[in-house]
Formats: C-alpha cells, sequence, structure tokens
C-alpha cells in the first residue's frame, strides 16, 4: 500500500510541473477572464507543492544544508526575473515593486516563516531547539544588508527621495554580493555544523529518515529538473495572475504597495511548506536555514539584479523604507536577537513573531 501511494506521488509530482509549465506557455502575456485567472491559481498551488517535494528529494541527495540552500536561490532568482519584468512593464508605477517585494519577504521569512515554524515545533514538541551560531550568523546578514539597501536610501542626499545615487546604489549591490558569498560559504564550507539540526542536548540530530538510502543520482537530476520547471511556473504564472490582483487592489482603495505583499506571499510558499514539514519533524534549524536564507538570497540577489536592470529602466528606483516600515525592522532584528540568543524558543517567541508580521499586514493595507 506504501509503495503505491508513493508511486502515485511521484508520477503527480512529475506530471503537475509539466502541465504547470504548459498552462503558463498558453496564458503568458494574455488578457485572462475570472475563471482562467481560477484554473491558473489552482496549478499555481500544484507547481508550489511539487516544488516542495522535488526540493525534500535533493535534500536528502545532497544533506543539510544544502537543500534549504537550493530551494531558497532557485527561487529568489526567479523571484528576482519576476520583479525586473514588472518593473520593465510598470514604467513609474513600479519605482517601489523592488522595495516592497524585498521587505515583503523580509518580514515574512523573518516573521512568518521563522515565528510559524517555532510554534508548530513548540505545540508539539514544547520547546523549539536550534543553533544559535548559525542562525545568529544569519540574522546578522540579513540586518545588515537590509539597513544597507532600505534604509540609508531614505537619509542620503546625493539623489532626490528615497533613492541612492549611481555610486550609492553600486556600492550597495556590491556588499549584497559579497556578505551573501561570505554567507554561503560560510553556512556549506567552513562551519556547515553550525546549520545542522541540533537535539536539545546540543548534539546534531540523526533521524532515521537519514539512515533511508538517498535517491540516486538520476532520481537528483530528474528532481533538480523538475524543481527548475515548477519554479518558473511558479513565479510566471504568479505573474500571469499578479494583474488581476493589480485590479482588485486598485479597486478596493488600498495601497499599491500591496502587491508586493501578495507576490511575496506566493513566491515564498514553497519555502514556508518546507519550512513547515522541517518543524513537524523537530527540525527547526532546517526551517529557520530556509527562512533566514530566503530572506538573504531576496536582498542579496536582487538589489543587485534592479542595480544593473536600472540602467536600461525608465522608471526610478526607490529603495528607501518609510518610517513605520523602518520601526517594523529595528523590531523583527532585536526580536529576532533574543530569539536566538538562548538557542530554543516557546510558542510566545513564535506567537510574537506572527504577531509583528500581522502589524506588518495591517500598515500594507492601511498605512
Amino acid at each position: 500500500m506504501i509503495t503505491k501511494l508513493r508511486a502515485v506521488t511521484a508520477q503527480w509530482t512529475v506530471v503537475v510541473p509539466v502541465v504547470a509549465f504548459v498552462v503558463l506557455a498558453l496564458t503568458w502575456h494574455e488578457n485572462l477572464p475570472g475563471w482562467v485567472v481560477g484554473v491558473v491559481a489552482c496549478f499555481l498551488v500544484g507547481a508550489v507543492l511539487a516544488a516542495v517535494h522535488h526540493a525534500e528529494v535533493i535534500a536528502h541527495w545532497t544533506g543539510e544544508p544544502f537543500g534549504s540552500l537550493v530551494l531558497a536561490v532557485a527561487v529568489t532568482v526567479i523571484e528576482v526575473a519576476l520583479i525586473v519584468t514588472l518593473m520593465a512593464d510598470g514604467g513609474d508605477k513600479s519605482a517601489t515593486l523592488a522595495r516592497d517585494t524585498v521587505f515583503a519577504a523580509v518580514m515574512i521569512t523573518c516573521n512568518g516563516i521563522l515565528g510559524l515554524s517555532i510554534l508548530v515545533a513548540a505545540i508539539k514538541y514544547r520547546t523549539a531547539v536550534f543553533n544559535a551560531e548559525g542562525t545568529g550568523a544569519a540574522l546578522a546578514c540579513v540586518a545588515t544588508l537590509a539597513t544597507l539597501s532600505m534604509v540609508l536610501p531614505t537619509f542620503t542626499t546625493s539623489a532626490p527621495g528615497p533613492q541612492f545615487s549611481t555610486t550609492q546604489l553600486s556600492y550597495a549591490a556590491t556588499a549584497s554580493l559579497v556578505v551573501y558569498g561570505l554567507f554561503v560559504t560560510t553556512q556549506t564550507l567552513r562551519h556547515r555544523d553550525y546549520f545542522l539540526p541540533v537535539t536539545a542536548e546540543g548534539k546534531i540530530r540523526v533521524d532515521d529518515d537519514e539512515h533511508a538510502s538517498p535517491p540516486t543520482l538520476r532520481a537528483a537530476g530528474l528532481s533538480l529538473l523538475l524543481l527548475g520547471v515548477a519554479l518558473v511556473a511558479v513565479v510566471g504564472l504568479a505573474k500571469g495572475v499578479s494583474p488581476t490582483i493589480e485590479s482588485a487592489v486598485e479597486d478596493a482603495g488600498l495601497p499599491n504597495a500591496l502587491v508586493g505583499v501578495v507576490i511575496a506571499m506566493m513566491v515564498l510558499l514553497p519555502e514556508t511548506i518546507a519550512a513547515l514539514r522541517a518543524a513537524l519533524r523537530n527540525r527547526v534549524q532546517t526551517s529557520l536555514n530556509l527562512a533566514l536564507g530566503s530572506a538573504l538570497a531576496s536582498i542579496g540577489l536582487t538589489i543587485p539584479a534592479v542595480a544593473i536592470a536600472s540602467a536600461w529602466l525608465s522608471g526610478p528606483l526607490v529603495l528607501g523604507l518609510d518610517p513605520a516600515y523602518m520601526v517594523l525592522l529595528t523590531l523583527t532584528v532585536v526580536l529576532g536577537t533574543l530569539t536566538v540568543i538562548p538557542r530554543r524558543a516557546t510558542m510566545l517567541q513564535g506567537a510574537v513573531h506572527l504577531g509583528v508580521l500581522a502589524e506588518f499586514v495591517v500598515l500594507a493595507v492601511n498605512p
């Protein structure tokens, strides 16, 4: 029975990404009626679930933290392509799209995914245990890049408005790439043990599923290919439904920044589901790797990409945050630090992080 179930799951996760990609090709740059948007949304969800499955296959083959890194980077690369495409199509109206999407990704990952993972693990196992060295290093990098890229533009005077001058933007882009590259090197080579799941005693966790035979090279390669197809479908279909989202936001009289929040939520669905599944297996460190790694990748890859794209985009590039969002970013960093230091967290910390995310959504709807 179990073998049959696995066979059905394997077939489903192969077929859905391909069909979703075909749907993307058929609906690309088309004005979609309401019922088609509903169909596209269904395939979007299916592609997300398939992406999570293939990411876990790759993670089993490579081991942590490479598995979470593959998913975070793959999603972010395609997210960057989506942002640049929307900016190219949107003109002046999309001047703040990169900032809104990246900041939303930081809030969703550092408060939503992190808080939800801690809450789920704490409910099931009383406390969520993780490695403070690796998590603290990731949080420090997120805080640094977020401040350099989205706080400083509000206070610089070389360019009008909350924008960087060309020199300042070039430095922010270079610093983002360097810091992210150093983090990946630390995570995967020099201090890989800092990013592995641990037990309550602080020892590296070894679970029964780790003793299972890893997938073959052929199976891992197929999953890598299908992961790419699924993620292209996820982001492409998200772009397909974005005009409907923009119209709904405009008709409701809501701020345009809410579009970036919705896009970030859709794109981060694979990481969210993967992080929750890891938390349910008491592998909270894997969940935090996904959360903070995604935040880092979002800043570290998006800022250089939009910096390069700004050379040919006609509209302005606004990166500076409003004062209320700077307060939320500061609160997120302080709260994250207090959560990380004890090496374990309870339901309380998870709920507080989710409360900060809820406040961010409230401010996005009613600034």
